[in-house]
């Protein structure tokens, strides 16, 4: 299909380094609030329901959980279930998932 579509749960008090260095895509909130913050942009963003953040700039940033957070994660090339996040907070290429 071209894409991957993720229904994740991240716990309260969680602070994940996430890079979307080789998936871009986008993250859909469906309950609870945290954050994102954007070192490259100095910024930081609300995440609540019914927002989408959209990842296509190879982006790092790191999330944030106050409440438990329930996101819908799709991404481009589709992750094959197989990738881990590595150091740098990224999935890297699957090469026989694409």
């Amino acid at each position: 299909m071209g894409f991957s579509f993720h229904i994740t749960t991240i716990h309260p008090g969680a602070r994940l380094k996430m890079h979307f260095r080789n998936h871009p895509g986008a993250i859909y909130c469906i309950s609870g609030t945290g954050s994102i913050e954007d070192p490259q942009a100095d910024e930081v963003h609300v995440v609540r329901p019914n927002i989408i953040y959209a990842f296509d700039k190879h982006d790092a940033y790191l999330l944030g959980a106050e409440t438990e957070l329930v996101l819908v994660c799709v991404f481009v090339p589709p992750l094959a279930g197989s990738e881990v996040h590595d150091e740098s907070g990224a999935y890297p290429l699957d090469s026989e998932a694409i």
